[in-house]
């Protein structure tokens, strides 16, 4: 860990940050160039004490999903983003694979979609970011561990669908989860990440070796889902898909399909996440 290289890197890109570009207002009475330190530990999810060691290269060395919450907070480009963990003595992100860091121009779209539920998820639809709109939706995703943080092993393996998706909704909604993890897997042949996935759920689903075996092949790029959400009922939503250039990571878009669903979006909120308590972020 190179600590006064990592402080002095630190303080330049927190500089660099105009506040606007994460949804901060400047007002009149601001002096500091960039972002304050409370601002960044704000968005990163740390306490303002660890930021200031960090700076003033007296922290302990820093974990990789904490570095990861500081390239975000940060809109770190990928080059910068591989020289923090290089700083931090860390190996960056595989930029081969399923990319674990969501592009900075990416969550960028997520701070200007404000109350719009979006999301950037990986090719395996691990969520990498979400703005405050998805999560009020469907709760937050982002910093799960293992096989856990695939949506498909959600679905198929955890049964965390019952609660949220309707009864007639649920077979369509597993041949395209199974149909996209097809397609990923074709793209990425012989990659062991995805390999071990299929295996792993194979072997744990008869359901989902249903759907394997049917051989369905569909990327997923446009899609209308319904949500029974637990306090303000069911909302129907047009999903639409932007895809990166090398198809490692994708920006999902939601979009109430009519007033009802509208309407029921903003009293969400206002309600605010009382219901979706933390994750449990597993191994």
């Amino acid at each position: 860990m190179q600590r006064a290289q990592l402080a002095e890197f630190l303080r330049r890109r927190r500089a660099a940050v105009r506040p606007t570009d994460v949804g901060i207002a400047e007002g009149p009475r601001r002096r500091t160039a960039g972002l304050r330190r409370e601002e960044v530990a704000i968005l990163a999810g740390m306490s303002v004490d660890y930021v200031v060691r960090l700076e003033q290269g007296r922290s302990s060395q820093p974990s990789e999903q904490l570095l990861s919450a500081l390239a975000r907070a940060l809109r770190l480009t990928d080059d910068e983003c591989d020289h923090l963990f290089h700083l931090a003595g860390h190996r960056p992100p595989p930029a081969e694979g399923v990319a674990r860091m969501a592009r900075a121009g990416l969550v960028r779209l997520l701070d200007l979609l404000g109350g719009t539920p979006a999301l950037v998820v990986s090719d395996l639809g691990e969520a990498l970011a979400q703005n405050r709109a998805s999560i009020l939706l469907s709760g937050d995703h982002t910093g799960l561990s293992g096989d856990h943080r695939y949506p498909v092993h959600r679905w198929f393996v955890e049964g965390k669908r019952l609660a949220v998706v309707p009864p007639e909704e649920r077979e369509r909604r597993s041949r395209r989860l199974v149909a996209d993890l097809r397609a990923t897997a074709a793209r990425r042949s012989g990659n062991p990440e995805v390999r071990g996935l299929v295996n792993r759920l194979l072997a744990a689903s008869a359901e989902f070796r249903g759907f394997w075996e049917d051989y369905e092949v569909a990327v997923r790029r446009v899609d209308r889902k319904t949500f029974l959400h637990p306090r303000v009922g069911r909302m129907t939503m047009d999903c639409e898909t932007l895809m990166t250039p090398d198809r490692n990571q994708q920006l999902l878009v939601l979009t109430p399909v009519d007033a009802e669903s509208r309407e029921r979006l903003d009293l969400l909120h206002v309600i605010g996440t009382e219901e979706f308590p933390a994750q449990g972020r597993r191994g």
